[in-house]
């Protein structure tokens, strides 16, 4: 009865606790109204003289007023009222003395939400770019614009994100423009098929690389369009490539659990990877939570010596194996949220792919919500369609136990990096990893932010490469050669090496132009072996092409 009602509420507030947000905003104010000193230093910020150049945003780093008309009146003074209302909330929801750090951290996000929906960029009337637009095209843009916005709302009533029908997507389709590197299926389970890609050169390095992608995306984010494919990228240099493509669950699949990912998924994946490549050492890469279970997997093996399968090195992509701080996602991870959270997938029996996504998009919503919004219906651009948002637009589900175990066990009890997350009867330590570690964040990740992948460096003393590069989760990561403005830091902790903390490490560690693949690539071929050559996959061990069936579950 319980979690039927808490499923009734968590429909009604899109999957929020309101109750959480109730108590994080009381908790605020209510220290807020104890504290004269921190009333007064904020009433300051709005008064005249506050700012050099009489804006409140005196670098432009706000991308919502870069068109040259906000310096003219009265634009430039709804502008600069608007900054300083955002830079006087800004610090009013920080560093207040006796607020819980969650309720801080849901009331500093919750109003910015408030405060992005007011901004002057976001109505036609206020925003001298659409007027100057409206001049120029004689009102056309908002004629543009309304039929876009008509083409969304029936994407929405056909069940599908705005932007996202099948026609406007008809440019990638899966197995054609993107998930198209040639391949066969070797192996399948009720969870995952195992895709083998064969080198593309008449040698390759004897131990192949398994691909462990998140079960909250499809694997294909690593195979979008040729130029954009890093498994393509691997084939091309030597590598056998072996990735999962996990099976789109349904109500049916709701009681299978995080240790079954674990032991009919990774470890089988590692088992039928190097019968088929015809060896016992794999180079495991595990890309956001599939690099998290790919993490625990790596520690769980290193102390069971007799296994048949060993791994040679362990690739970590924007995954978080600490979640003490997992940034903006882990404000609706507090008690509550996932109270709330849990009685809904439990009377659905799974997480639908458009309630996880639009969570996403509510963390980056001046991005993917508001500017969409006005670059689409004032403006009236029209939105050019990318190979990304064909993969973003296919989404998954989770089985109601799987998330609900991620939710309590790694976000909300953080058992992973605190050796409490037990496997086969004992505990799992990260610190008895023993293999060479590559690691890889994004400067601008909202999911896995680079701070707390970085955290990794306090749990394993192993050598440690680790990688920042510039973009988002999904673009600083699908960052191929050639790609303009892509840049990336990279420093190696030896074995024995003491703690540097992430700031220092920025601050010693020089940017390098370019995309950070061939410096992967690199470290891949220096920790193989030797070079062999290149066995076909016999025809009696293919169930079928790549992509395989799984990545078509809708």
């Amino acid at each position: 009865m319980d979690r039927v009602a808490f499923a009734t509420v968590a429909k009604l507030s899109g999957g929020l606790s309101p109750f959480g947000m109730a108590f994080a905003h009381l908790d605020w104010a209510a220290h807020m109204a104890c504290s004269p000193g921190k009333a007064l230093a904020l009433w300051q910020l709005l008064l005249p003289g506050q700012d050099r150049d009489g804006t409140a945003d005196p670098a432009g780093t706000d991308r919502r007023f870069k068109h040259p008309g906000w310096e003219n009146q009265p634009y430039r003074q709804w502008r600069d009222q608007f900054l300083k209302a955002q830079a006087f909330w800004d610090q009013a929801t920080r560093n207040v003395d006796g607020v819980q750090p969650h309720h801080l951290h849901v009331q500093h996000f919750i109003t910015r939400q408030l405060l992005d929906t007011a901004s002057p960029s976001n109505l036609w009337w206020t925003n001298p770019e659409v007027l100057a637009a409206a001049r120029d095209s004689a009102g056309m843009n908002f004629v543009h614009g309304g039929l876009r916005m008509l083409a969304d709302w029936k994407d929405l009533l056909a069940g599908d994100a705005p932007g996202t029908s099948p026609q406007a997507l008809s440019a990638y389709r899966v197995g054609k423009e993107i998930a198209a590197t040639p391949g066969q299926v070797v192996f399948r389970n009720e969870l995952f098929e195992l895709i083998r890609y064969a080198p593309a050169t008449d040698e390759a390095w004897r131990e192949p690389v398994l691909i462990v992608p998140s079960w909250l995306l499809k694997y294909y984010i690593l195979d979008l369009s040729a130029h954009n494919s890093l498994i393509r990228h691997l084939v091309y240099c030597g590598h056998t490539v072996f990735a999962m493509s996990w099976r789109n669950p349904d109500a049916e699949a709701r009681d299978t659990g995080l240790e079954d990912y674990l032991e009919r998924g990774v470890l089988r994946a590692l088992s039928e990877t190097a019968r088929g490549a015809g060896c016992r050492r794999v180079h495991a890469v595990g890309y956001c939570l599939g690099g998290t279970l790919l993490a625990l997997c790596a520690a769980a093996l290193a102390r069971e010596p007799r296994q048949d399968v060993r791994l040679q090195t362990m690739t970590l992509l924007a995954a978080q194996t600490d979640f003490s701080e997992p940034g903006e996602l882990g404000l609706f991870m507090g008690t509550s949220a996932v109270a709330f959270l849990d009685g809904l997938m439990w009377q659905q029996g799974y997480l639908d792919g458009v309630q996880l996504a639009g969570v996403f998009q509510l963390l980056n919503a001046r991005d993917l919500i508001w500017s969409r919004l006005v670059r689409e219906y004032l403006l009236g651009h029209a939105q050019r369609v990318t190979d990304m948002m064909a993969w973003n637009a296919d989404t998954t589900r989770l089985p109601y136990r799987l998330h609900s175990e991620t939710l309590r066990y790694l976000y909300h009890g953080n058992d992973l990096a605190e050796g409490r997350y037990c496997w086969r009867g004992a505990p799992v330590s990260l610190s008895d990893l023993r293999v060479p570690a590559f690691v890889v964040a994004t400067e601008r990740d909202h999911i896995s932010p680079w701070k707390s992948v970085y955290k990794l460096h306090r749990l394993c003393a192993q050598d440690l490469s680790f990688v920042l590069a510039s973009g988002g989760h999904n673009g600083g990561i699908v960052a191929p050669p050639g790609q303009a403005h892509a840049q990336f830091r990279l420093a190696q902790r030896k074995l024995g090496q003491s703690y540097r903390s992430p700031e220092s490490w920025m601050a010693r560690t020089p940017i390098r132009p370019g995309s950070w693949w061939p410096a992967w690539e690199a470290w891949l071929t220096a920790h193989s072996s030797v070079r062999v050559p290149v066995q076909a996959v016999a025809q009696a061990h293919t169930l079928c092409a790549a992509p395989g069936t799984y990545v078509f579950n809708a």
